[in-house]
């Protein structure tokens, strides 16, 4: 594909159908395509497959060969549960507005495949968790984290539900990223017409508070109304609790900047703040 689109990841997770939607938003408000991805990763299963060192002489030949059987039905199992899956996304984007979505269904590690995907894509969406995780609340998923670590365009993250966003909150901190992340923001139809609150974590400056107003300045236009706010306390505890107390719909973030917002982003605090997460969460490279 020649122009850069939409590149939604599912799986049998109950976040796929969230991912649906959030791409079918995504690539309406862009105007660009949009493509399904499912990637049959086997490496999870590699070790609980190979049990030969464990198959006694007399046996072994034998098992293996049922192994192997084993190995190719359960492959042939999962490529036709993706395709499955990989037609429902589409009809459900079709549902949701978006004409002629694109799938794609890949072997190989889930971080290495988008990698190789990441020159034909504008917005990466995937769910918060996996497949393998759906059952795992207190930590996200190793693949997500890989995939955050690994690929550098901007990047849509999905709680289980995903409604259209009317309220966003810009997480600011004053920095060179912030200020190109405000450019991004205003130069793309994504957000027009939502009201988006501008929040910054600390100690304001005189020079912070002259960017926060040219931040607002350079998104009146888009936005339909802009909000500053400066915060007190803990950057993520501050966060969370503004987005209750006004009934935000997706937090956006710079992936790096220079004040306390950067910790949210670097390290292991990255999957701190998307576990803890109860929005969607878009990260702008």
């Amino acid at each position: 594909m020649s122009e850069r689109h939409v590149t939604a990841c599912i799986d049998g997770s109950a976040y796929s159908q969230a991912v649906c939607d959030a791409a079918a938003w995504a690539s309406l408000r862009l105007e660009i395509g949009l493509t399904f991805v499912h990637v049959i990763d086997k490496t999870g299963r590699a070790a609980e497959s190979d049990v030969s060192g464990q198959i006694g002489l007399g046996s072994r030949e034998h098992l293996l060969s049922e192994l192997a059987q084993l190995d190719e039905q359960r492959a042939r199992l999962e490529r036709e549960q993706g395709r499955i899956m990989l037609e429902a996304a589409c009809e459900r984007a079709a549902a949701d507005g978006v004409a002629d979505a694109a799938s794609r269904q890949r072997h190989g590690a889930l971080a290495e495949t988008l990698v190789e995907l990441e020159g034909a894509t504008r917005l990466l969406v995937l769910g918060k968790r996996g497949e393998t995780a759906d059952t795992a609340h207190e930590h996200l998923g190793s693949n997500l984290e890989r995939v955050i670590r690994a690929l550098h365009c901007p990047m849509l993250i999905t709680p289980p539900e995903f409604k259209t966003p009317e309220r966003i909150v810009v997480a600011f901190d004053g920095s060179r990223t912030s200020k190109a992340m405000i450019e991004r923001i205003a130069a793309s139809p994504l957000f027009a017409g939502v009201v988006c609150h501008l929040v910054y974590v600390g100690d304001a400056s005189d020079e912070c508070r002259k960017k926060l107003d040219d931040a607002k300045a350079a998104l009146d236009g888009i936005c339909s109304e802009v909000v500053i706010a400066i915060l007190d306390g803990e950057v993520e505890a501050s966060l969370r609790a503004y987005e209750q107390a006004n009934a935000i719909d997706m937090l956006v973030m710079g992936a790096y900047g220079h004040s306390r917002i950067r910790h949210l982003l670097v390290g292991s605090t990255t999957t701190e703040m998307i576990r803890r997460a109860t929005l969607p969460v878009l990260i702008l490279r």
